[in-house]
């Protein structure tokens, strides 16, 4: 018996998204349900059982709320799918749109929206409370509406559990063995940043550190933010960064065996404090010790796994501490990679996750 068809909904990812495509599509595909991805891009294609059907890029952020987000409802609904599964705030209009045409529709929260827009530089201050206002009000409404919902975070799910007694919490944690790569005899006195490349994540204070450490700052990501590479350029310490680019999944394996630990720094802000970065997971994956912020409930997962080292992210002196005890302290940092490791396999991995997933679909069919 055909198992129904599954569409999931992006405006704002692209096709190769780690949390959308490689772990939730990949995983439902994996057990015979047909999934298509619907997504902003050049082309259409077929990749891991899942077809994902491109739509046409829309320049500007206005445009890709207005007209993207309409593209991708059309291609959405001529996909005829039986669950839509959308994964973007902006498509929240559609997704309600869809539930009145009948369709089962799950929200998969990826961040803390409302606070998230407290901290975005393009949203000018003095507006950024009634926006984040508005948007809390809006995704609390239509939470109610949607056949159930997927959190990110165990802190997002708290939000919205309240709201919708259908929210199951799904972390995004790493795929085991995927950024494994062979063991070096000998590594590079190089640390790793990947992801989205800010200030709020900390990039100025990464910077100023490398002027007190005899290393190198490899940075995976995109720019973003006003004149930041201008500015960060100009800092003392950049004569130790090397900008690697965006890399592909291969290619963030390779940076991550060359380095002799990965950094998340995020600053303090509201949508930060209670995240779980993607990528501080998956530096334990690799079996890289972490140098991250000392939110408590980051401390919570490194310090009490022995993985890493928690430290004020707005203090460079502090960051550049950390980098040179890694460096002085190498048995000590293999052993705190080797502990990383063991937590993921054993607890922060994805095999976990897709099974509440998977569990979510069965329920949804019944």
């Amino acid at each position: 018996m055909a198992l129904p068809k599954i569409v999931h909904l992006t405006s704002v990812h692209p096709p190769s998204d780690t949390r959308i495509f490689l772990k939730e599509c990949s995983s439902l595909a994996e057990v015979g349900y047909p999934v298509t991805l619907v997504v902003p891009h050049s082309e259409s294609f077929m990749s891991r059982g899942v077809e994902v059907v491109a739509v046409p890029k829309c320049s500007g952020r206005l445009g890709r709320m207005l007209k993207t987000t309409w593209n991708v409802y059309r291609a959405g609904w001529r996909e005829r799918g039986c669950i839509y599964h959308f994964h973007d705030p902006e498509l929240v209009p559609i997704a309600l749109l869809l539930k009145m045409q009948g369709k089962k529709v799950v929200y998969d929260v990826h961040e803390d929206v409302p606070r998230q827009i407290l901290s975005k530089y393009w949203i000018s201050p003095q507006a950024r409370w009634l926006v984040s206002q508005l948007t809390e009000i809006i995704e609390d409404i239509a939470a109610k509406k949607f056949d159930a919902l997927v959190l990110a975070t165990p802190n997002i799910k708290k939000r919205f559990e309240a709201l919708n007694k259908n929210s199951i919490n799904v972390n995004n944690y790493p795929i085991l063995g995927e950024l494994e790569s062979p063991k070096r005899s000998k590594k590079e006195p190089a640390f790793a940043y990947v992801g989205g490349v800010t200030a709020i994540r900390g990039l100025l204070e990464m910077v100023q550190a490398m002027d007190s450490v005899d290393a190198q700052l490899l940075v995976a990501g995109k720019f973003a933010g006003p004149n930041l590479r201008e500015k960060v350029e100009q800092m003392p310490g950049w004569q130790n960064v090397k900008v690697m680019g965006h890399l592909d999944r291969p290619q963030v394996a390779e940076l991550l065996s060359r380095s002799v630990a990965g950094l998340v720094l995020f600053h303090p802000e509201p949508n930060h404090v209670n995240a779980q970065p993607n990528k501080m997971f998956e530096y334990m994956s690799a079996g890289l010790p972490v140098i991250a912020s000392n939110f408590p409930l980051w401390k919570e997962i490194i310090e009490g796994s022995s993985c890493g080292i928690c430290v004020d992210p707005l203090n460079p002196s502090e960051i550049a501490q950390a980098m040179q005890w890694i460096l002085d302290n190498p048995e000590q940092a293999q052993e705190m990679g080797r502990n990383g490791y063991k937590a993921v396999v054993e607890k922060y991995n994805w095999d976990v996750e897709a099974i509440k997933l998977k569990k979510l679909y069965q329920d949804l069919l019944q």
